[in-house]
């Protein structure tokens, strides 16, 4: 058995983080534990709570050592999805074991060990400067990136404002690293927009078609029009943008019944040739074509509300900081990435430049879900080089 006083504070952090069952939107003890080992670092600590109607109320945790500036923040979040079950993984998903130098569960990757890695090299960094620090080191932790993502970060960074927090370069602790440690810092990302497609018709039964209006074959018409949609080739800074359907449905489980109606909903993720606005309206001219080319077709097309526009961080100062604190760790000079998903990044960009460096993202959200504890002491090493840098005066 490996014992508390063997675990460097990152590991033994991401290790008690993992042991908290923090699903979405549950906090599971998970900032419990943080604001506890902030306290004790001197970090001043506030848990706050969003609510929005129809959406679960989440717990969020802010903490700040010093007041001046330069002032550096670190964002994260400490929920995860679901582990599912149980027995497919080879290690209870929430027992945080370490075999042969690997931590294993639910969040070790994304993102509890970010959290972690931060959260030590932090404390650390207190601790050495104590009171004659003049700058200042703030946590944004949110327990709602993995859901809704409406009572979390965007909020937290609301209420910041609203305090007068102004930050002057913010650290997202996700895994950016496709393959291992250095391999990639994202300096930006896609945006996102959800859309819902309906067409209704008139039930009938499938004998008498004269009788009834089937909404199947014009849904499909319009699914083809968007399949064929060329949006763009992609840039030096981002990748082609791409539409993925990703569900259609009419709910019939009759053979001999034409449906009513037939939804299907469908994701973009786009680069800065676009806006939310110029995509949306692309997506309108392209279906209202498609539909007046089959007569008279009764559809509907809604977006959520929830998507977000493309961005790129271009503070020179903080790339280089980073880039380097990563070479002088890892051997590797980072690329710049924008790939992948969505972050709470998209929130945080429009008070301070913000880009995000973590662990290697091969198992999140996967079973047996693992790091390799040496990462997560060279990502906490990382951290700790890149505050050395920015508060060196």
């Amino acid at each position: 058995m490996t014992r508390d006083t063997d675990l460097s504070p990152p590991v033994r952090i991401a290790r008690d983080l993992v042991r908290c069952p923090s699903v979405t939107p549950a906090e599971g003890g998970a900032l419990a534990h943080l604001e506890a080992l902030l306290a004790q670092a001197g970090f001043a600590v506030h848990r706050v709570v969003f609510s929005e109607p129809g959406t679960p109320d989440v717990e969020n945790l802010f903490a700040k050592f010093g007041s001046g500036h330069p002032h550096v923040a670190f964002a994260g979040h400490t929920d995860v999805v679901p582990a599912g079950d149980p027995a497919s993984w080879s290690h209870e998903p929430f027992a945080g074991e370490i075999i042969d130098g690997v931590l294993y569960g639910r969040g070790t990757v994304d993102m509890k060990g970010g959290v972690a890695a931060f959260a030590a090299a932090a404390i650390d960094f207190a601790r050495t400067a104590g009171d004659a620090f003049s700058g200042a080191i703030s946590f944004l932790i949110t327990g709602d990136e993995e859901g809704p993502a409406v009572n979390g970060t965007v909020k937290l960074m609301q209420w910041c404002a609203e305090r007068g927090e102004v930050f002057d370069a913010c650290i997202v602790g996700e895994p950016t690293n496709p393959e291992a440690l250095g391999d990639a810092i994202k300096v930006g990302r896609r945006g996102s927009l959800s859309g819902t497609l309906t067409v209704t018709g008139v039930q009938g039964h499938v004998a008498y078609p004269h009788l009834a209006k089937n909404p199947v074959p014009g849904m499909l018409s319009l699914l083809g029009a968007l399949e064929a949609l060329h949006l763009d080739d992609g840039n030096d800074r981002f990748e082609p943008s791409n539409l993925e359907i990703v569900s259609v449905d009419v709910g019939n489980p009759a053979f001999n019944v034409t449906p009513e109606r037939i939804e299907a909903r469908f994701n973009i993720r786009f680069n800065d040739v676009w806006t939310r606005e110029t995509l949306m309206h692309r997506l309108r001219e392209t279906l209202a074509a498609a539909a007046a080319s089959l007569g008279d077709l009764d559809y509907e097309l809604a977006f959520r509300a929830d998507g977000s526009d493309s961005f790129l961080t271009s503070d020179a100062e903080l790339i280089a900081a980073l880039s380097d604190a990563v070479e002088a760790e890892t051997g590797r000079r980072p690329a710049l990435s924008t790939g992948g998903g969505t972050s709470d990044a998209r929130f945080i960009k429009d008070y301070c430049p913000v880009v995000e460096f973590g662990l290697v993202g091969k198992t999140m959200h996967k079973v047996d879900e693992c790091v390799e504890i040496k990462d997560l002491d060279r990502l906490a090493a990382i951290y700790a080089r890149y505050l050395a840098r920015v508060f060196a005066a």
